[in-house]
């Protein structure tokens, strides 16, 4: 059986909940539109946070050698000695 994939990518999904938060954050839609948007941002949201998932699997995936997982500790220097 294949593997459903989602309908919108990642970043239209983020983009167009970014919208809806603007839009319901401005105040002046209707109840039923605003009640409209949260449920499609509930929908956006799920998608976004499938698609985050599907990737952290893929990057434990990519990272696992000799059948055990290797992660390391994230750091935003170039390297884990910085020099003084």
């Amino acid at each position: 059986m294949p593997k459903k994939k989602s309908a919108l990518p990642f970043e239209d999904a983020l983009a167009e909940l970014e919208q809806l938060v603007n839009r319901l954050e401005q105040g002046d839609v209707s109840l039923e539109e605003s009640l409209r948007s949260f449920e499609r941002g509930v929908s956006l949201t799920r998608t976004c946070q499938q698609a985050l998932q599907e990737a952290e699997q893929k990057i434990q995936i990519l990272l696992e050698k000799n059948g055990t997982q290797s992660l390391e500790p994230f750091t935003d220097e170039p390297s884990a000695k910085r020099i003084s």
